[in-house]
């Protein structure tokens, strides 16, 4: 399951920023937030890219980004097959993120 790979990865602060898994944001639980830099990552499995699921995410984005909060996703497929791509990215925005806020 790529949820379960990432946090494997993300978790004990492994890339040098500490995330939370499944955490609430209003009325939303996002897969993974690091409260320090205001990072959200989402991992969207086939169902995001059906269409009444898109709006949905559009929205829900929207909601989390007005509460100061980057929103990063990315794909089951880039998770599985590209892992140290996705972290090397993941790392880059925390990064930004802390030098920026």
């Amino acid at each position: 399951m790529p949820e379960t790979l990432l946090w494997k990865h993300l978790r004990n602060s492994a890339i040098g920023y500490k995330f939370r898994r499944q955490h609430s944001i209003g009325n939303y639980i996002v897969d993974f937030y690091c409260p320090k830099v205001s990072v959200v990552i989402e991992v969207d499995g086939y169902v995001h890219g059906e269409e009444k699921q898109r709006q949905k995410d559009v929205w829900r984005q929207k909601y989390i980004e007005n509460q100061g909060i980057h929103v990063v996703r990315y794909t089951n497929e880039q998770i599985l097959f590209d892992i140290d791509v996705v972290l090397q990215h993941i790392r880059w925005v925390c990064d930004n993120r802390a030098n920026h806020l």
